[in-house]
């Protein structure tokens, strides 16, 4: 289009042409994008980039760093129904009962993925039936449709990329519900198998200006007894029943989202590192290339009892203080940490170097001044 401008005099009757609007990504080269689509990340921001043009639709599938940040949790007993983001309540009445099905169902609804415009060339209903999909929802390309904004199985939304090598998925919430102050913490790794799980516990989390006073008669036993031995009191008041149920709890915790990863790790095999935690940082699985390839040659072996993974014989180790200050000043009460490895590992669960560098921050102090107290040896069956 040209603007013509009239005039009387000659020398003013000109043609203005309408300057060209230029796109500076046009002068960006596929591996400067890409650079910065793998710096973003987020699935859902991937998901609106791709629509933006067709070059960026073409690039995205080709993005090697992915981030799926889960929104919302589906009700067990009502499919078309979401609940609450932070089913604490739920989590801490019935720790067990409730513990898979807050695991199974967020990695259900990693929702809001991309509505491609070239979704068309995806056959329809490419996704297998599997546990995954949602209970009830969607017909059967694994959908479920609520309030205008469609939800997939994770399959389902990461199957639009085909170059994956980090994939990091964030649960909205631990799995296991407890009290406020209470301090429970694990991380695992896993290859078709658990390989080893340190878990970090606290009976209560303060900071040394709140505490309290030492020089008090209950506190000065307590200090006391602190020899580097385990006090007789922690038998007797349920200390030990505790750290029983938090270990059980976090290795089924552990085991349930290493069973819903199967098909992620089936289906992508470029993966060199995969990472499942929560937002509340409770819980990290851990899977490394190796491991993800032992997976994908050696089936896992299932619970009979439910949908995780079976986990093995184990050989643990305990360390306990029942008072731990930090440097930073936060203090620890009835700290303790569990070293945990398969009974058949060839690695010795003794060799506690790897179990210090288990946690970031002042938690992986807390770990390290742990390891240098008295061992206590603990064996577990397989479950």
């Amino acid at each position: 289009m040209a603007i013509i401008l009239r005039s009387s005099d000659p020398l003013l009757s000109r043609i203005h042409p309408q300057p060209q609007q230029i796109d500076h990504f046009d002068h960006l080269p596929d591996s400067i994008l890409l650079l910065i689509f793998n710096n973003i990340g987020d699935v859902k921001a991937l998901g609106r980039c791709s629509v933006v043009s067709k070059r960026f639709h073409f690039l995205i599938p080709q993005v090697e760093n992915v981030v799926v940040r889960v929104d919302c949790v589906i009700s067990d007993d009502d499919s078309s129904s979401f609940i609450s983001d932070k089913p604490r309540s739920v989590a801490a009445a019935t720790p067990f009962s409730a513990i898979f099905r807050l695991v199974f169902k967020p990695l259900q609804a990693l929702g809001q993925f991309l509505k491609r415009s070239g979704s068309a060339s995806s056959p329809s209903g490419s996704s297998s039936p599997s546990s995954l999909l949602i209970s009830g929802g969607g017909g059967d390309d694994g959908e479920i449709e609520q309030g205008g904004v469609t939800h997939h199985s994770p399959t389902q939304v990461l199957k639009n990329f085909h170059e994956i090598r980090f994939l990091r998925i964030e649960l909205p919430s631990g799995e296991l519900g407890i009290d406020d102050g209470v301090l429970l913490k694990w991380r695992a790794e896993f290859g078709s198998t658990l390989e080893n799980c340190v878990i970090l516990g606290a009976s209560s989390v303060t900071n040394s200006d709140t505490s309290v006073d030492l020089s008090s008669s209950n506190n000065a036993v307590a200090v006391a007894e602190d020899n580097g031995s385990i006090p007789e009191s922690f038998y007797t008041n349920g200390g030990l029943k505790l750290r029983v149920v938090w270990t059980i709890s976090s290795l089924i915790a552990a085991s349930a989202r290493h069973y819903l990863l199967q098909p992620i790790i089936a289906e992508h095999k470029t993966l060199d590192s995969l990472v499942l935690t929560d937002v509340d940082g409770q819980g990290v699985l851990c899977m490394n290339r190796d491991q993800l390839e032992e997976l994908r040659v050696k089936p896992l072996s299932a619970s009979s009892a439910s949908k995780r993974t079976l986990v093995p014989a184990l050989n643990m180790r305990l360390w306990y203080a029942p008072t731990l200050e930090l440097p930073d000043g936060t203090v620890l009460k009835g700290a303790t940490l569990v070293a945990i490895r398969p009974s058949e590992s060839k690695k010795e669960v003794c060799d506690v170097s790897w179990v210090s560098s288990a946690f970031d921050e002042s938690y992986g102090v807390a770990a390290k001044m742990l390891v240098k107290r008295r061992t206590y040896c603990l064996e577990m069956n397989s479950f």
